[in-house]
């Protein structure tokens, strides 16, 4: 057994995911939804009563030491392993949960807060494909500056809904700005809100705009 392939080497292996809403098998969409540092599931499906939406079914996956991964976003990927692999393949195997349960991709929201988004915008990109959506709140895709974003694939017209702070402290609005373009290339259709002078939280903007995905999804599915 090497290294990588090393229990010890999957920080969030075995972590549970809680749910919320609808049962999966009753629901007609899912929204997964990925906390940020310091929070812990129960604090993000907090949201899904704000977005107040009863045909979906709301999993959050719980981080180890409710952390997705150690240092900041904009270091190199390096410094975040094995922690940032295991995050990821965390959130894949909570989609892949929904997906047996009879609700496909094309029918399930990616939502994150903080470091939770960035985890959840840099998975959609380095999985692209067609999802219901896909909200990125005070985030941005994982890395420094000088990271290779020649992602493959395509989300296929996936609405993306990116909302951020002007003068966030742990997002630097022109990463927002790259990470916008990023998915735009992806062929995503993109909505970028700057908030002026919005501290590191959740808006009501950003609720109404995710709630409108969300009944247009419903509408359309």
């Amino acid at each position: 057994m090497t290294e990588t392939t090393k229990p010890s080497a999957w920080p969030h292996r075995g972590q549970p995911v809680r749910m919320a809403g609808q049962p999966l098998k009753e629901a007609r969409a899912a929204m997964l939804m990925m906390h940020g540092r310091g929070a812990g599931a129960e604090d993000i499906l907090s949201v899904a009563a704000q977005l107040d939406q009863p045909h979906f079914a709301y999993l959050a996956p719980q981080a180890t030491e409710n952390t997705w991964y150690p240092n900041r976003f904009l270091v190199p990927l390096s410094e975040n392993e094995p922690w940032l692999s295991s995050a990821l393949a965390f959130v894949g195997e909570a989609l892949a949960l929904i997906s047996t349960a009879g609700i496909p991709p094309e029918r399930t929201m990616l939502l994150g807060f903080s470091q939770g988004a960035c985890l959840t915008l840099e998975f959609a990109a380095r999985h692209a494909r067609r999802y219901g959506g896909l909200v990125g709140l005070s985030g941005a895709l994982i890395g420094p500056d000088t990271t290779p974003r020649d992602y493959p694939g395509s989300l296929d017209g996936t609405p993306v809904f990116l909302g951020c702070s002007d003068v966030d402290f742990h997002i630097p609005k022109e990463r927002v700005h790259e990470t916008a373009r990023v998915l735009e290339h992806l062929h995503g259709t993109v909505t970028e809100r700057l908030y002026p002078n919005l501290g590191h939280a959740v808006n009501q903007d950003e609720i109404d705009s995710v709630r409108g995905m969300m009944q247009t999804l419903l509408l359309t599915s």
